[in-house]
């Protein structure tokens, strides 16, 4: 499974790009506007940091301003994948973009059926959002395990992107599932490091080695 941090903070992709952690980025103009920083400058420099897929998302809801836009997004490097929101209109640009061969990811996906009208028209990836629907009292999971179910009935080749997680736990259950791709912010990557019995355990190491040096 790859793994995408979703942030827009150069330094944290620096970090998580050391550490190996880092197939591809996710941003969106949200994460942008909280660094205060040009859009597009921003997505070049975070395309000249890592080597793989860089999701740059459009703001028009029109589908043609969103093959404009798309068109504009794919000339900053080419690994810029066009994020595009999950409305009629921007299925019609999605279809208009695969034509002239350039990548997207179709966001704000809720259900399945909604994710399989993205392969249909040519996405190249689909981000359901799993956190959102939990927050509701749905089950995200669920709905991923649903769409990687019938992509491949149908052997679609559209990648399932998990999106808006919450902790280790929808990563896990992502890799268990066989989800493509996982998009997963810093602090969450930082805490898959985490457990006290390795914590403890690197203490009694760290201990023991010391009470030798001491004889």
């Amino acid at each position: 499974m790859k793994f995408f941090i979703d942030s827009a903070d150069i330094e944290e992709i620096k970090q998580a790009n050391k550490k190996g952690w880092v197939d591809g980025v996710t941003t969106n103009p949200t994460l942008i506007a909280k660094n205060g920083r040009d859009f597009h400058q921003t997505i070049k420099e975070i395309c000249k940091e890592v080597s793989g897929p860089v999701s740059a998302e459009v703001i028009s809801t029109q589908s043609e301003e969103m093959f404009k836009e798309g068109l504009t997004l794919a000339k900053l490097a080419d690994n810029v994948v066009v994020k595009i929101p999950l409305i009629e209109e921007g299925l019609i640009a999605v279809k208009k973009l695969a034509a002239e061969g350039i990548k997207t990811n179709v966001t704000l996906v809720f259900n399945p059926l909604q994710a399989l009208l993205v392969a249909k028209a040519g996405g190249t990836m689909v981000s359901p959002f799993v956190g959102r629907l939990d927050d509701i009292g749905q089950n995200g999971m669920a709905m991923v395990e649903e769409i990687i179910q019938i992509f491949r009935n149908y052997d679609f080749a559209t990648e399932v992107l998990v999106a808006s997680v919450r902790g280790p736990l929808h990563i896990e259950q992502a890799a268990l599932m066989g989800a493509d791709i996982v998009t997963v912010p810093y602090k969450v990557m930082q805490g898959m490091t985490q457990h006290p019995l390795t914590d403890k355990g690197l203490k009694m190491f760290l201990d023991d080695w010391n009470k030798l040096g001491k004889k």
